[in-house]
């Protein structure tokens, strides 16, 4: 019995061969493009974790957060349907907060 399934891994590498994006894909109904579907990640050259959040139908969805290469904190927000929504903070490199955006509901 052959099973297939709908979600697929993919990892893009930096020239280094370190993981630069990791992120869920499906196959478009056409079957003619990969769309993003669930989990992206997105490291820093070093393995840290620079970006995080979800995809769904192609578009950014939720909360995301994004992280300098020490592992604090740079940025925090959410989207839906791909666009920024609410308040987004944002952080300098030595954890002292910048002022917030506000992109409404």
């Amino acid at each position: 019995m052959t099973i297939e399934a709908d979600l697929n891994i993919a990892e893009i590498p930096f020239e280094s061969g370190a993981i630069k994006f990791r992120y869920a894909r499906v196959m478009s109904p056409d079957k003619t493009s990969w769309i993003r579907h669930g989990l992206f990640v997105e490291y820093h050259e070093t393995g840290a974790v620079a970006s995080e959040g979800q995809y769904v139908d192609g578009k950014e969805a939720g909360l995301w957060r994004d992280f300098y290469p020490n592992g604090q904190s740079a940025a925090e927000g959410s989207y839906h349907e791909g666009q920024e929504v609410g308040v987004w903070r944002h952080w300098n490199p030595d954890g002292t907060e910048e002022s917030s955006t506000n992109y409404g509901q």
